[in-house]
């Protein structure tokens, strides 16, 4: 269940406020004249949901990229020359 309080709360209560954000994981949801206004949250939970949403992005990019481009490389046609330079660059450092 979401928290929800008017924004003037933030002057009051803003300890309990940052504790119930922090504790439930949770953002809290603040209001201004009956509307929503802004959301409070850790930045844990900002920093994880800002990677989310770059991770999102980049699968959008590729799904993009992907519709646009007819070739398809197997497994192996990927991964083979680049086992192939590891193994090189090993060899090297021998």
């Amino acid at each position: 269940m979401p928290v929800i309080c008017p924004i003037t709360d933030l002057e009051t209560r803003l300890p309990e406020i940052t504790r119930v954000v922090h504790e439930t994981d949770e953002p809290v949801f603040l209001t201004n004249n009956g509307y929503g206004d802004i959301v409070m949250m850790s930045m844990d939970n900002w920093e994880e949901m800002n990677f989310e949403n770059e991770i999102y992005q980049k699968l959008i990019e590729a799904q993009a990229e992907a519709q646009s481009n007819p070739i398809r490389l197997s497994h192996n046609e990927v991964f083979d020359p680049l086992r192939q330079k590891i193994n090189n660059y090993i060899n090297i450092k021998k």
